[in-house]
């Protein structure tokens, strides 16, 4: 009994230390003392927290409240996403994409230098952005819009901060920031339709692109993919081959949970009027 006793310690001392050793040591240091990146739990804690509100106190604390009208909140809330979007895509891009990254491999560069500082520090306002989109599904509960809080929509925005904290904390920069480039591009596009919904029937009419948005992010799925899963046939990157991997299982993931939506949203739909 007490040989297990000592064996179950010495496996949790090892687990602890690896942990520790991860945490500290294989880690990037220059943003390892930066803002929830110290550890993954605080972020775990408040993407959990999120999906609490949004699915469960959310809707029960407006059980018997009438819908906030959000509409000047709403123009207001979703042209500062745009102009942060913009903020991000622009630092993406001349932390590298258009300024010099390789679209085939493209290590991550660990140095103090001026650009790979600006392109760690544009990494973790990007991870900072997860937690602003929150607000996207608190102002459905609050306007009891509950068909928009789906289990699509609730994992896509929960699991986003947790997984980008991974590479701000361990690869900020480099070949998988190209998810990022991509992203920021798509909710300009994005945040400026829901930006025009919000100002009412006049603007609403001209809006009938909306299920493009949903081929959009589809498209951005796949070039994720394709962009991350091309090292599997190149030995000679010198790019954590398990982060890239990483980044493409999120794109199969979200691609499928997407199409699906288009679906049931679109194809069906479109298919009954017919």
């Amino acid at each position: 009994m007490l040989g297990d006793e000592r064996e179950l310690e010495n496996l949790l001392t090892s687990i602890y230390d690896g942990w520790r050793d991860l945490m500290d040591n294989k880690s990037d240091p220059r943003t390892r003392d930066w803002f929830l990146m110290s550890s993954p739990f605080p972020t775990i804690a408040i993407s959990i927290t999120y999906a609490y509100i949004v699915k469960i106190l959310g809707p029960k604390l407006m059980e018997n409240r009438k819908p906030f009208e959000l509409r000047k909140v709403l123009v207001v809330y979703n042209f500062l996403q745009v102009l942060f979007s913009m903020y991000l895509f622009y630092e993406a891009s001349i932390g590298g994409w258009l300024n010099g990254y390789s679209f085939t491999c493209e290590p991550v560069d660990y140095s103090y230098s001026p650009k790979a500082i600006r392109t760690a520090r544009g990494c973790w306002w990007y991870f900072f952005s997860k937690f602003t989109e929150f607000f996207d599904t608190f102002f459905f509960v609050m306007r009891k819009r509950y068909d928009q809080v789906s289990t699509l929509h609730v994992i896509h925005h929960g699991i986003m901060p947790v997984s980008v904290w991974w590479g701000v904390k361990f690869t900020p920069g480099g070949h998988s920031t190209f998810f990022g480039f991509l992203n920021t591009f798509v909710h300009i596009i994005m945040y400026t339709y829901y930006m025009l919904a919000a100002m009412g029937p006049k603007v609403q009419k001209y809006l009938w692109w909306k299920k493009y948005l949903t081929v959009l992010q589809m498209v951005q799925f796949v070039l994720v993919m394709i962009h991350s899963f091309q090292l599997f046939f190149r030995n000679d990157c010198n790019y954590p081959i398990g982060f890239a991997y990483f980044i493409g299982a999120h794109a199969v993931m979200f691609y499928f949970l997407f199409s699906d939506f288009y679906k049931k949203s679109y194809l069906r739909r479109d298919a009954k009027v017919s």
